[in-house]
């Protein structure tokens, strides 16, 4: 489903992501696991479109997508849920849902897209009238999920999902993700929380200093003492 070839993106004069390649298969999830300034979120901008790359290419469903607008890409089927929520802290909750819904592909649908997210997501539909700037942050982490399954997407690329949430809805977000691929959706997973994400992923890849340098089952990778002492701890 998503192909990405020898991906090589700048800030300015400062090179982020090193000749990069990856693939997401449909309807696996698959996590891509590093350190802070490792490159995972640079790699899911480049992905998305809101960075444009210097070399390589990126395919989503066997078309070339490297450096397509942002809006065309998520009427492609493609949903950037980003690190930190982004929402409108004074629009509702279901005024944000709304704005994940604004492409051409998915306007008209919208009503019945709603009804798909709040039954994944029954707690929106309670807290629909709600400001989300008022949500608490596992509640807003839910808003942008659900924001990005407005666009009815075929790829959710979703980064750090757990980051500043409590542990019990550390574990509900991760169940949310599980019930993403028993729907159909490929899931390209951006954390932090190595153990949680190697328990749900099918294969992961780690990128340090903006390389990929391993890739493999999640199990594999979890059992390997590399991975074991870098990001676990043990």
């Amino acid at each position: 489903m998503l192909e990405v070839k020898h991906l090589e993106t700048f800030y300015g004069k400062s090179q982020a992501l090193f000749r990069v390649s990856l693939n997401v298969e449909a309807s696996e999830i698959v996590a891509l696991v590093g350190s802070n300034g490792a490159g995972k979120s640079t790699l899911l901008k480049t992905i998305s479109g809101l960075l444009r790359p210097a070399s390589g290419s990126v395919f989503f469903e066997g078309r070339d997508i490297t450096g397509h607008p942002s809006h065309a890409i998520v009427d492609m089927g493609i949903a950037h849920i980003p690190e930190g929520r982004r929402l409108f802290p004074n629009m509702s909750v279901l005024e944000n849902l709304e704005m994940g819904a604004y492409c051409n592909r998915t306007w008209k649908q919208r009503e019945k897209t709603l009804e798909r997210v709040y039954g994944l997501l029954p707690l929106l539909k309670v807290r629909q009238n709600q400001s989300a700037g008022t949500l608490s942050g596992g509640e807003q982490q839910m808003v942008a999920m659900g924001r990005g399954l407005m666009s009815s997407p075929k790829l959710c690329l979703i980064d750090e999902p757990s980051s500043g949430l409590a542990p019990v809805m550390v574990d509900e977000i991760f169940e949310i993700i599980v019930s993403l691929r028993e729907q159909g959706l490929a899931v390209f997973l951006v954390e932090q929380n190595v153990p949680s994400t190697l328990e749900v992923a099918d294969r992961a890849y780690v990128i340090e200093n903006g390389s990929v340098v391993l890739s493999g089952g999640s199990k594999e990778l979890l059992s390997k003492e590399s991975i074991r002492k870098a990001y676990l701890g043990l």
